[in-house]
């Protein structure tokens, strides 16, 4: 049941945003066509530990003191999903922080990293984790430190592609440029994300074999820089490759919005676990028809943490 009007306006405007004519077809609304398959996308996770304490600073919330709580029932909600997606992504901000800057540390003890891979490998498909401003902790250690614990504890790296029944997912890293370079004085600013030019190479190669592609990244793209290098950046690709992007989705706000085409594919903001554990994307896609749909756009509440339960439409 719809809880409010804004939901049903939601439901109605929501159908057909964003996707392509002639996807909303009765065998797709039942299941992903034999063409296709499904995944799923969360953000925001905040995963803590037994070192965390509060208050990190005067007036902080305590909800990522619920967070573990709060995925474990994201993976039921999931887990509960008919047809079952087939991988899972995670925008980011998988933990909360750091609680040693002794590397060693997280070796000799059970951290926020462990509790996080703990659930995270409880999911019955596989989850592929991506980088947010929490999953580091600059300028206190280098970023290196970072990326060596994720290869370590994790298997990932600070960016990488996912190939799939003929789909790319690209999994950005925004913190890899300059403005997150604490050496360089000029430049360095927390809340500006960037590539690096050896990322935006890669992302052009990826993007260049013209493959049906979905984008991740923590930062929204309001929050990146356009170009880094003379006029080579991440908005400029976009717009070029925009005809074989399907979406892009990033985190960070903890708030549900929808850029619609304005950076060049269709852009979404994602609501948080840590907030809501109703907070994931349901995609289904039809490779075939090089068609997709979010089929739970409809519960998000746009400029709000909330989002309602997703229960699954059949025909």
């Amino acid at each position: 049941m719809l809880k409010t009007r804004r939901s049903f306006l939601q439901l109605m405007g929501g159908l057909g945003a964003a996707v392509p004519a002639g996807l909303l077809t009765p065998d797709m609304i039942a299941a992903p066509r034999a063409s296709g398959f499904r995944f799923a996308v969360i953000a925001d996770t905040h995963i803590c530990d037994g070192y965390y304490k509060l208050p990190e600073r005067s007036g902080a919330d305590t909800s990522v003191l619920m967070s573990r709580e709060s995925l474990i029932r994201t993976r039921t909600a999931i887990h509960a999903l008919d047809p079952a997606p087939d991988m899972v992504f995670v925008v980011g901000d998988f933990f909360h922080d750091y609680p040693s800057r002794d590397y060693d540390f997280y070796f000799k003890n059970v951290t926020r990293i462990d509790n996080a891979k703990a659930i995270t490998d409880r999911f019955k498909m596989k989850v592929y984790p991506g980088f947010g401003n929490h999953d580091y902790d600059v300028p206190n250690v280098d970023r290196s430190f970072s990326h060596r614990l994720f290869a370590q504890k994790l298997g990932v790296k600070p960016y990488y592609a996912v190939d799939h029944k003929g789909c790319r997912f690209l999994m950005l890293n925004n913190f890899l440029g300059e403005t997150w370079n604490a050496a360089n004085k000029d430049a360095f600013k927390k809340n500006v994300g960037s590539y690096g030019e050896e990322q935006l190479q890669w992302v052009e190669a990826q993007l260049a074999a013209r493959k049906q592609t979905f984008v991740f990244t923590h930062f929204p793209l309001s929050n990146v820089a356009a170009t880094e290098v003379k006029d080579f950046g991440l908005l400029p690709l976009l717009k070029k490759y925009a005809g074989n992007i399907h979406f892009l989705t990033a985190g960070h706000w903890h708030r549900w919005h929808d850029f619609k085409t304005e950076y060049g594919p269709q852009h979404y903001v994602m609501g948080a676990t840590r907030y809501d554990a109703d907070a994931y994307l349901v995609v289904d896609v039809d490779v075939k028809a090089a068609n997709w749909k979010i089929r739970n756009l409809h519960c998000f509440h746009w400029d709000t943490r909330e989002a309602d339960p997703f229960v699954e439409a059949r025909a």
